[in-house]
């Protein structure tokens, strides 16, 4: 019986479908492996083809440099054109000038792994190329009739005794290793000969076109074509990649559905979606829950293929070069981190918003605006700390930054960097990173209004910042903190930041604690005096300083609590005191 055309169309697309999907299986499954493994497993595969195919060109890209190249031939030999083309498109290329020694490793290699493949593919696809590298490595002479071939000197080669060709010792620079050099020359000659070979029409014509290539000319033309294909996977010219920090307001943000949390759709595999970068997303952040979430594998495979293109927005605008996974986790958990804020403003709630909210959320905006959205909250803070750093009391009496203590400045600074950082103070291995929440945020906003609190308060007070001692890192605390043990005991110049007396400061000291052999807490009679002293170096009202900062404060005295609980004031030691300055 006949089958009916479109019904076996559609068997067919499903048989299709079907394949892709187990193919998308074994893919995840052999990402997840070391990289021998996977390399193993990959050439074991029953369509091994086929699964190398299928796999998008960034996943590809890292794959065979964890494997290492010369390793990874097999790999390459079975890889595709647009997979080849997309290494050369990353690796030839510094800003806007061809990197002349890593477009001829990568040819060579290419050429080891399927020599036929590479010069159908040169000379069909990549002539220009050629013709490039040709033009500024080698000697070119036609010779005349007339000519005799020894007057063009030495290390001249040829295949039909009109076109000489001669490398030159310098041609391959980036190759200081003898060995490697000789391959790469060996590499040159014979893909001319092979060429001259396959069609000698075509190797008479590309030498004459590489003799009169105009190098800028020619470079000009391959950025422009690179940047186009590169620009659908997120690489974008510097001057539009960065547009992924402009900032971007909640309400600027326009919804653009892209599908139904939940939905039976099935997926689309026609289009390779990059494993990596989903791979390492965080399952306990907001992004990742939020894509945990939704149900319909159509639009899962949709949201991962654009996460991918924000990472590569984001190395493209950094200008770091990325080649290795570990150095794309980085950028993953950037994009990660501030996808959750974006996704917790746009939300509008004070907790975390559910998974079911955030599910929406990115089912309805785009990537790039949510992450401009969440990345926005962090430059207004930058902003808001480069304002009142040009103002501020400390700078118009040219103090350092580390007059605000370790702390303070961590996270300060981490504001004021070109790109801010969270001072995380090696809490996950490192000093600064990335900001992942709004709880983030709100942790440098309580560091820079303290500091900005104090530099108010030393702003009405009289006090000698000349007459600082001469010591490496005065900081905002001991400043006050012996200020105030100078007025109380009476100690003139009231207003000069000089050591006390350890014998005057014994009874000051004990007067902070209560009483008891386990005192570990400052009294609050001694926060009120404080706050009194304070009210009349400042001619503020005790209520009003109080009003404004009282967290700050707060932390002042759980700092003197932290550096002197449980110290009696007969093992008081000048020299491992920090809050206040003390001598012998």
């Amino acid at each position: 019986m006949d089958i009916d055309p479109k019904t076996e169309a559609k068997q067919l697309a499903e048989l299709h479908r079907q394949r892709m999907a187990g193919l998308l299986a074994d893919k995840k499954r052999i990402f997840a492996m070391p990289p021998e493994s996977a390399l193993n497993a990959i050439l074991e595969h029953p369509m091994n083809t086929a699964l190398v195919h299928s796999m998008a060109e960034e996943d590809f890209f890292f794959l065979i440099n964890d494997i290492g190249h010369y390793d990874a031939l097999e790999l390459l030999s079975l890889a595709s054109n647009r997979q080849w083309e997309y290494i050369l498109d990353i690796e030839a290329w510094q800003r806007d000038r061809i990197k002349l020694e890593t477009v001829v490793y990568w040819l060579n290699l290419l050429h080891r792994a399927d020599p036929g493949r590479f010069l159908t593919w040169s000379m069909e696809e990549k002539y220009e190329l050629l013709e490039y590298f040709l033009n500024r490595t080698a000697e070119i002479f036609i010779r005349e009739q007339d000519e005799d071939p020894s007057d063009l000197g030495d290390g001249f080669f040829t295949c039909d005794d009109i076109f000489y060709v001669r490398f030159s010792g310098d041609a391959f620079p980036g190759f200081e290793n003898e060995e490697e050099r000789e391959e790469i020359e060996e590499f040159a000659y014979t893909l001319i000969q092979r060429i001259a070979d396959e069609d000698h029409m075509a190797y008479q014509m590309m030498l004459l076109r590489a003799a009169s290539v105009i190098p800028g000319e020619s470079e000009e033309e391959a950025f422009r074509f690179r940047n186009v294909r590169l620009a659908e996977k997120g690489f974008l010219p510097f001057d539009e990649a960065v547009g992924v920090y402009a900032p971007l307001k909640p309400d600027a943000v326009k919804k653009e559905p892209r599908g139904k949390v939940k939905s039976e759709t099935g997926a689309d595999f026609t289009v390779p979606v990059p494993l990596n970068h989903a791979s390492m997303l965080r399952s306990d952040t907001l992004f990742g829950k939020a894509l945990k979430h939704i149900d319909a594998e159509a639009v899962v495979n949709d949201i991962q293929i654009e996460f991918a293109s924000l990472c590569n927005r984001i190395i493209a605008a950094d200008q770091d070069p990325i080649k290795e996974k570990e150095q794309l986790r980085a950028v993953v958990n950037k994009a990660c981190g501030y996808l959750g804020i974006g996704i917790h403003r746009l939300a509008k709630t004070k907790a975390p918003p559910l998974s079911t909210q955030s599910a929406s959320i990115i089912c309805s905006y785009a990537l790039t605006d949510i992450f401009r959205t969440g990345y926005a909250m962090v430059l207004e803070l930058k902003n808001k700390a480069l304002q009142w750093h040009k103002k501020s009391w400390f700078a118009k009496n040219n103090l350092a930054l580390a007059f605000w203590g370790e702390y303070l400045v961590g996270h300060i600074g981490g504001l004021m960097l070109k790109q801010p950082k969270y001072f995380d103070n090696y809490a996950t291995g490192s000093l600064y990173r990335e900001f992942a929440s709004i709880d983030d945020i709100k942790e440098a906003e309580k560091a820079l209004t303290e500091a900005m609190t104090f530099d108010n308060i030393f702003s009405v007070m009289n006090i000698d910042t000349k007459g600082f001692p001469d010591r490496p890192f005065i900081t905002f605390d001991t400043v006050l903190l012996t200020l105030w043990a100078r007025n109380r005991l009476n100690i003139l110049p009231h207003d000069r930041v000089l050591p006390v007396n350890m014998e005057a400061f014994r009874p000051f000291y004990k007067s902070l604690w209560g009483s008891g052999k386990q005192a570990t807490q400052i009294t609050d009679s001694a926060k009120s005096d404080f706050l009194d002293w304070l009210s009349d170096s400042t001619g503020l009202a005790a209520y009003e300083i109080s009003g404004k900062a009282a967290a700050s404060l707060e932390n002042l005295f759980a700092a003197i609590e932290d550096e002197f609980a449980n110290v009696a004031e007969k093992n008081l030691d000048a020299r491992f005191a920090n809050l206040f300055l003390l001598k012998k």
